[in-house]
């Protein structure tokens, strides 16, 4: 092929030699080609590697930023709440600290009555009416009961004189109904004393003791019958029933008379 050729042919040579160097080149075009392919792909999973690295960093951390944060508004709400306890406490001790203006003391006749506690339960004579129900009293011992329940001792005497003047109370009435209930067990020594510690008039007392000496023998040999029933062989038998006659009550005279002389030999 001749190179003094015609302009076109000149052109159809140049094309050809482009077309032959583009047959050579590409083949390297593509080697490099997937040269770089290979390489990306290489890289592509150390790049997901740390993208999912940075992803579970971030994920380990979120709970513990969370955490911190609900801590940290935990605690900002208790501060809160601290605060607004203080100040209800400082509210409730300032209103406790106002003084109340308004005045509700009673005055006149009115101050007396407030002062006095209410009475529960039955009155004062309802009560001296039951314990007279019972068994007779004297006037001191139903006082003496009746102590407890009174505001002042003028109550108790107003009560107690209105009971004797409607026949529920009566001192003599009282005598002779613990004469009648300890003659049978007692001599009259101890009959008599027991009168006394309940407030029996004197003149009383002396009448019921004569009556009750009358029959001192005939009681206080009852009363040794029941427990003896047999005169003492010697001295220490006779001294056992004679302190046994005398705790009673019986005088030393009957206690002779019903036990003899002392020597386990006589009436």
């Amino acid at each position: 092929m001749s190179w003094k050729s015609t302009p076109a042919s000149a052109d159809r040579l140049r094309a050809k030699l482009d077309d032959e160097f583009e047959t050579v080149a590409k083949p390297q075009g593509l080697r490099r080609s997937s040269d770089a392919r290979r390489e990306q792909e290489a890289a592509e999973p150390a790049a997901d590697k740390d993208v999912w690295q940075r992803s579970s960093e971030q994920r380990a951390l979120k709970p513990r930023t969370s955490r911190t944060s609900r801590t940290s508004g935990m605690s900002g709400m208790s501060g809160t709440s601290r605060t607004s306890r203080t100040s209800r406490t400082q509210d409730t001790s300032d209103t406790s600290d106002t003084p109340d203006t308004s005045d509700t003391s009673p005055t006149g006749d009115n101050a007396g009555d407030a002062a006095k506690p209410a009475r529960k339960g039955p009155s004062l004579k309802m009560r001296a009416v039951g314990y007279l129900s019972r068994r007779e009293h004297a006037r001191e011992e139903l006082a003496r009961k009746l102590v407890a329940y009174a505001e002042d001792a003028d109550e108790i005497e107003s009560v107690l004189d209105a009971l004797e003047k409607e026949g529920w109370l009566s001192t003599e009435r009282f005598a002779q109904s613990l004469v009648h209930r300890r003659a049978s067990r007692q001599g009259a020594a101890r009959i008599v004393q027991e009168l006394r510690q309940h407030g029996v008039d004197d003149t009383q007392v002396a009448e019921l003791r004569e009556q009750l000496r009358a029959t001192e023998y005939d009681r206080a040999l009852e009363v040794w019958k029941k427990r003896f029933d047999a005169k003492p062989p010697d001295r220490a038998a006779y001294a056992k029933q004679a302190r046994f006659l005398a705790s009673r009550g019986f005088a030393h005279d009957v206690i002779r008379r019903i036990l003899g002389e002392g020597d386990g030999d006589g009436d």
